[in-house]
């Protein structure tokens, strides 16, 4: 991790889907803001940030939804 946060890069070295990734991090960010407790340790005080910072240290898992037609 850098100083200016998480990177792409650090995420999508474990996880192939962006959109997972971004979807994942929502709902978490979500959650944070709306109490609940950060998962992992962090100077962060935006919930996004925290929330990404949780997916790099696998404290919360990223579902691929699957491929094809809904």
């Amino acid at each position: 991790m850098n100083q200016k946060g998480v990177t792409v890069q650090d995420l999508t070295d474990r996880h192939d889907s962006k959109y997972a990734l971004a979807v994942a991090a929502a709902r978490r960010a979500r959650q944070i803001t709306e109490g609940s407790q950060a998962l992992v340790e962090s100077t962060a005080s935006k919930p996004v940030t925290i929330a990404l910072e949780e997916i790099r240290h696998g404290a919360i898992s990223v579902d691929v939804p699957p491929i094809g037609i809904k």
